[in-house]
């Protein structure tokens, strides 16, 4: 497991852009839409939680912001990618948050009993992951599970999603955003 660490400004809110399966052919709106918080200042960091493909496709993420990146299924054992980082966000020395990145951390809407049991031991009060394609929020076992979807080619129906996590000393804020249109994107209500 690898570690890193991001302090949480005093001034401003800490702005993360998390993406996955980019599956080497990312959207060509990302990086426009990485380019500036909704607050109109530059992500500190990026996250991507894995099936990268082509590793190229981070180079275009680091002109944005520093990545933190995991290896996915389709990545192979050969890349430098960890499988999983645990990214502390601190503030005046101490860890205030702690997240957990990796590739497959679910299995429908639940954490998958080893992803969970990781997340505890290290005491990650968020998951990060990528695999399924599926823009994705939600709670397990106490854990945040945060999906951004995939910024790669379509899978079946499922939308070109990015994902945008906003860390302030008044709390944590997800959002997912189309890659086609760049609005707010949100699920389908049922009828």
């Amino acid at each position: 497991m690898r570690t890193a660490a991001l302090a949480l400004p005093a001034d401003r809110p800490l702005w993360l852009g998390i993406v996955a399966d980019t599956h080497g052919r990312p959207h060509p709106r990302v990086t426009s839409l990485l380019a500036r918080t909704p607050d109109e200042t530059p992500f500190d960091a990026i996250l991507h939680g894995g099936d990268v493909g082509d590793l190229r496709a981070l180079d275009a993420l680091a002109a944005c912001a520093p990545v933190h990146a995991v290896r996915g299924n389709i990545d192979g054992t050969r890349t430098a990618l960890p499988e999983t980082i645990l990214l502390d966000v601190e503030h005046a020395g101490a860890s205030v948050l702690r997240v957990l990145l990796t590739h497959i951390a679910v299995h429908g809407p639940r954490l998958r009993p080893e992803v969970a049991t990781l997340a505890q031991a290290h005491g990650a009060s968020i998951v990060v992951c990528g695999h399924s394609h599926v823009p994705f929020l939600g709670r397990d076992r106490g854990i945040t599970v945060f999906n951004p979807g995939s910024i790669g080619p379509r899978r079946l129906r499922l939308p070109i999603t990015l994902g945008m996590m906003r860390i302030a000393r008044d709390g944590v804020r997800f959002t997912h955003h189309d890659c086609e249109t760049g609005e707010r994107w949100m699920p389908a209500s049922a009828s």
